[in-house]
């Protein structure tokens, strides 16, 4: 009889051994939290070198929501901004798939939340920043240059064959017409409504700014957003999470799966060096000016 209480006794070791083959995230009791890095430019970029958009993050966005015992789902942002139909579009997919797995989102920038990257961090049921992390912006902006007098110095013709009046609008080798600009506003004011109008159902009573400074295309450092109500709390992921979840918590990062095409060029995303390979030099051209805008847009917020 002895023996066999002994046996039963030993049951509870025995069940605490076998616990250690299992994955820490798959045993009970276990908090996880998935976390996803969204980052750098939103939209296209060059044909080979895309930016941020909805196609290249939504297996990423699903495979961390699908995650075992996830208590929440974090993102970790960095984008200077872009596309606001790929914005808004990852956006709708975050709160959707939210909405779905019943989790909470927890959102945490780095360097820059703005324009484009402020609507998809408005994805978040709680925002964190970093005191020097620079958000806002939201607003929208369009830009061009005019080459009517250059091509006239050079001695270059322009020809241009077009059906539809307005078809050539906004054309830089043409002198600038106000009829188009004033349009080109009006598309600009009609988006901007629809970024201030998820910015308010996202952010709701927790907005203090008014809208003649929160919704003028200004951005500010992380606590004078704190304090706007455009983020909830200054906080970096590892301590927040831990102070929530307990400092057991675990943060697997869900990274984006590489495709066989991946794997045959050797690399993970397009850059300038896949671009030369495929491309030769002609790559090149469109590889620098994408380049130079990337960094003026970076600039902007001075990183």
């Amino acid at each position: 009889m002895t023996e066999q209480s002994g046996d039963r006794g030993g049951w509870p070791g025995l069940l605490d051994r076998l616990m250690d083959f299992i994955p820490a995230r798959l045993r009970p009791g276990t908090a996880v939290v998935p976390v996803v890095r969204l980052s750098g430019l939103i939209g296209a970029v060059t044909p080979l070198r895309p930016g941020m958009s909805l196609a290249g993050v939504a297996r990423t966005l699903e495979r961390a929501f699908a995650t075992k015992h996830a208590r929440a789902v974090a993102l970790v942002i960095n984008s200077p901004g872009g596309s606001p139909v790929q914005s808004r579009q990852i956006y709708l997919r975050i709160r959707q798939l939210a909405a779905e797995k019943k989790l909470p989102v927890l959102v945490f920038v780095e360097d820059v939340a703005a324009s484009g990257g402020y609507m998809i961090a408005c994805a978040g049921d709680e925002i964190f920043c970093d005191p020097s992390s620079i958000l806002g912006s939201i607003g929208v902006v369009g830009g061009s240059f005019g080459f009517q007098d250059l091509i006239q110095k050079i001695g270059v013709e322009r020809r241009l064959y077009t059906a539809g009046e307005h078809k050539a609008m906004l054309d830089p080798f043409l002198p600038e017409n106000p009829d188009d600009v004033a349009r080109v506003k009006a598309l600009q004011r009609e988006i901007h409504a629809i970024f201030i109008a998820l910015v308010r159902e996202s952010r709701g009573a927790r907005l203090k700014g008014a809208d003649d400074v929160l919704f003028t295309g200004e951005y500010w450092a992380g606590e004078t957003s704190v304090s706007l109500g455009l983020a909830d709390a200054i906080g970096d992921l590892r301590s927040t999470l831990r102070a929530r979840y307990g400092e057991k918590v675990l943060t697997p990062v869900i990274a984006p799966s590489g495709g066989l095409l991946s794997g045959l060029l050797g690399r993970k995303s397009a850059g300038a060096g896949t671009l030369i390979s495929l491309d030769g030099i002609g790559g090149l051209p469109d590889e620098l000016i994408s380049a130079l805008e990337s960094r003026a847009i970076w600039a902007k917020f001075g990183f």
